[in-house]
């Protein structure tokens, strides 16, 4: 016969769970950081592309340089026309 007695399953300490937790966290972070890095690229190559000459953004930019005011104007009468429909 074993004099033994039988000792509970390892519980964690809170040490332990602290570690773990920063982990998550750290884990967490890394695809968050992954899937900004992921979209600050399909946006930038769409910003370029759209800057291209004959697309929009190069219109835009032409038309702005050419007559800031209007452009300003028109900027102006979008925004309200945007947040009137809202």
């Amino acid at each position: 016969m074993s004099t033994e007695i039988p000792q509970p399953p390892h519980q964690p300490g809170m040490a332990e769970r602290a570690i773990d937790a920063a982990t998550d966290v750290s884990h967490t972070i890394d695809e968050v950081a992954g899937g900004l890095r992921a979209a600050v690229d399909r946006l930038t190559y769409a910003i370029e592309e759209a800057r291209k000459p004959g697309r929009p953004l190069s219109t835009v930019a032409a038309i702005t340089r050419e007559a800031p005011l209007a452009s300003l104007f028109v900027a102006f009468l979008f925004g309200i026309a945007v947040a009137r429909r809202r």
